[in-house]
């Protein structure tokens, strides 16, 4: 008989049960007054997330396709961008830039470091042509959060009209993010995060000042068109079919998220990601991310002897947990530990329990009940789900 599986990667995460119903709710006219007024809602509740007055659009997409639609409607074909890659989605990020024709010039830095505002504004000052910077709020490859608010106002210390645009697909409500206080211009994110929803949908905040650009933009578009979207809005519909069930399983989940409020939301992650640390240390297993670290997901160094692919199928196949392994470079080098949206301390419970018995199994040394005491020290007490 197969392990009942316990999903712990950065996403797709787990769904609640709620949600899972609402998903499962019949067909309507996407064109009708049933959809307007769910399309309504939604759109409200979202810019509530997004802490933002602005509308928010979604498409049906995954973040990628999010990402994409921010450089599209922002830019044209030869405009110079900085793009900060700390891993492998802000590299992907910088890629779709080239991709559409942009001139782009990378921040180097190592992977399991934030970027500095130091090389952010060094790079734009030898660069004063630059029309846009790209920044990643979470790097869900490295477990790195970056500082967006200080990035954003270092950017504009040296080009005060450059366009900042954020892939926040995995931070954004994990940690405090704030589009319109920091001048943020466009704002991505994505359903299989934090949002406790299935893949399929990507949400995108657009400032003044980008909607600004996109009228003199010339990347061409159609399906990732703002303008076309934002048309459709106005009426409460959509340019193409949306995504009705997954609609309506974002609107029970936006319940969950303002009924719980997005401070006790950032402290809830934070809490789950001290706690993770904590135990990962007692275990004697080193952190990927030197500094800054992530409270959506934890990288993890595998002890000497031992590899990061071993400890996961372990997990998988003895225990059903799964955790995700890493990406590009370190592809086999760590191993990463999901704790956003509906994860549960539980969840995290039973994962140390497992990864306790693996390390034990493969000879590596573990006082048993280390990993769970400095987990359960760092839960006691703070907000819950």
């Amino acid at each position: 008989m197969s392990l009942k599986q316990l999903l712990m990667i950065p996403g797709p995460t787990p769904v609640p049960d709620d949600v899972l119903r609402a998903l499962s709710q019949p067909m309507i006219n996407h064109r009708g007054p049933e959809y307007i007024a769910l399309q309504n809602s939604v759109v409200a509740g979202l810019q509530t997330a997004f802490q933002t007055e602005f509308p928010v659009q979604i498409y049906p997409a995954s973040g990628t396709g999010g990402l994409e639609a921010a450089v599209v409607n922002s830019l044209s074909p030869g405009e110079g961008v900085v793009a900060c890659p700390v891993g492998a989605f802000g590299d992907r990020f910088a890629e779709i830039a080239e991709t559409m024709g942009a001139s782009v010039h990378r921040v180097a830095t190592p992977w399991g470091e934030p970027v500095t505002c130091e090389a952010l504004t060094a790079a734009l000052a030898e660069r004063p042509e630059t029309r846009a910077v790209l920044l990643t709020h979470n790097e869900t490859s490295t477990g790195v959060l970056n500082d967006i608010e200080a990035l954003a106002a270092a950017a504009r210390s040296v080009l005060p009209e450059v366009l900042i645009l954020v892939d926040a697909i995995s931070g954004m409500l994990a940690a405090d993010l704030r589009p319109d206080a920091w001048g943020l211009d466009v704002v991505v994110a994505g359903s299989q995060k934090a949002w406790m929803l299935p893949p399929g949908l990507t949400f995108l905040g657009i400032s003044p000042r980008a909607w600004e650009a996109n009228a003199k933009a010339r990347m061409p578009r159609f399906y990732f068109d703002f303008k076309r979207m934002a048309k459709s809005m106005a009426t409460g519909q959509t340019p193409y079919t949306p995504a009705v069930s997954l609609i309506y399983g974002l609107e029970v989940a936006l319940g969950r998220i303002l009924g719980e409020g997005l401070p006790a939301s950032f402290l809830r992650h934070e809490r789950m990601a001290r706690a993770t640390r904590a135990a990962v240390e007692a275990l004697g297993l080193r952190l990927f991310a030197r500094s800054r670290h992530s409270p959506a997901l934890t990288s993890v160094l595998p002890p000497e002897g031992l590899s990061a692919r071993d400890i996961r199928s372990a997990l998988r196949k003895d225990h059903g947990v799964v955790v995700a392994g890493g990406q590009g470079p370190i592809k086999d080098v760590i191993f990463r530990i999901g704790h956003l949206g509906y994860v549960s301390e539980a969840d995290l419970l039973g994962t140390f329990s497992a990864l306790e018995r693996v390390l034990t199994a493969a000879g590596h040394p573990v006082e048993p009940g280390s990993g769970l005491s400095a987990l359960e020290r760092e839960l006691a007490g703070g907000a819950t789900l």
